[in-house]
């Protein structure tokens, strides 16, 4: 699920065919509109050079008259340091007179500057004051980002209806992320009744908008027949999407199917150059696999000392299998040299996850171990842990 930090919007009249030199009209609002959009012009740079003094003089002419947008885009120029030195105060100043206006962008604005502690002490309760102000007035992004909030518990109790409220509101206005998380909760039976018919249509409106989550939940529906029939076409076509973005479950989910021969003919060399795609982004799961392959030469060349790479890479992120492989690679010297002390301190960690394979490795090389070398590995296994796997070889 994404973050709730994002660029505060900039609301604008736009006018692309306004010249530069404008003769404003008599009423103050009209003046206002007129004045914002040159400062929409010099700021973006439509119709003349950008310049973003020129901007910030006409946008505070506009906002010093009440004018909204322009008091939200003068909070913009503010907080980004455009045409300005960087001044959240005065950012907070501009986004409040909006706010107290009713607009909706300056109370999102200032939901945003709460949530993370943005020149000011953060305050979430607050931040869920000013986005349900905003939401309220179908503000999408308000709306998202507060059904997250009540999912999450932040500002404020914990209320899954109320999640599930707001996410609505915004996936019918076409938010993507909100229709995903919504297929999560019918998905998941979070606050509603567990219904994964009703997942899969979340998830196909956010996956034909380009989510990649959802796009990968939905090829995993399809994948291992949750809701629906069982279809290995749809279930590819959908990861291959997701994958295209760059997404490394939806990567990792192609290697297996190439694996096992699921809707194409099965094919351990591609399996490997999906699960390294994968496991170059750091999915422990395809690490290990990928090791797997280079340990038995499926699909590539054997090589001991690629397996040792990838179990090692795997067994740091806390996968137990990989750290029972790692600890048979040391035992029996492949790859490495034999040392007896460091396969038993694999085994000794992945035995503390309850790994059954774990015990009767550590059994076996224990038996070749001295008094001395079973206190040093065991000592080696709670530095490993304390360290969190890091710089351990």
């Amino acid at each position: 699920m994404k973050s709730l930090v994002e660029a505060a919007p900039a609301d604008q009249d736009k006018a692309d065919s306004v010249a530069p030199s404008v003769c404003f009209p008599a009423t103050a609002f009209d003046a206002g509109a007129a004045q914002n959009n040159l400062g929409f012009m010099y700021a973006h740079g439509h119709g003349v050079e950008q310049d973003y003094v020129e901007a910030l003089k006409w946008y505070g002419l506009a906002a010093e008259q009440g004018y909204q947008p322009a008091q939200v885009n003068l909070g913009v120029m503010y907080a980004n340091g455009q045409g300005v030195a960087q001044d959240y105060s005065q950012t907070l100043n501009w986004y409040r007179l909006a706010a107290a206006k009713g607009s909706a962008a300056a109370q999102y604005a200032l939901g945003l500057m709460y949530a993370n502690g943005q020149g000011v002490v953060q305050d979430e309760a607050q931040a869920r004051q000013y986005y349900l102000q905003a939401a309220e007035q179908a503000h999408v992004q308000s709306q998202f980002n507060l059904g997250l909030m009540f999912l999450k518990g932040q500002g404020g109790a914990r209320d899954e209806a109320l999640a599930l409220k707001w996410f609505e509101a915004a996936a019918d206005q076409g938010n993507a992320v909100a229709q995903y998380s919504l297929g999560v909760m019918y998905d998941s039976g979070t606050g509603v009744v567990q219904n994964q018919e009703a997942a899969r249509g979340w998830y196909l409106l956010a996956a034909a908008q380009g989510e990649p989550f959802a796009q990968v939940n939905l090829a995993l529906l399809y994948h291992n027949g949750l809701g629906v029939e069982t279809d290995y076409g749809q279930a590819l076509k959908w990861y291959h999407l997701a994958a295209a973005d760059g997404d490394s479950h939806a990567q990792f989910n192609i290697g297996v199917m190439h694996a096992n021969g699921q809707g194409l003919a099965q094919s351990h060399t591609q399996a490997a150059r999906w699960f390294e795609l994968s496991a170059a982004q750091g999915d422990p799961v395809a690490q290990h696999n990928l090791g797997l392959m280079y340990q038995n030469g499926q699909g590539v060349a054997q090589d001991y000392l690629e397996a040792l790479k990838w179990f090692r890479l795997s067994a740091a992120q806390g996968l137990a299998p990989a750290q029972v492989d790692l600890g048979w690679m040391y035992a029996n010297g492949r790859g490495t040299l034999q040392d007896y002390e460091r396969a038993h301190m694999w085994f000794n960690i992945a035995a503390a996850a309850g790994n059954p394979d774990a015990l009767n490795g550590r059994e076996l090389v224990a038996n070749q171990m001295t008094p001395q070398q079973m206190a040093q590995a065991q000592k080696m296994a709670r530095d490993c842990q304390q360290r969190n796997f890091i710089d351990l070889d």
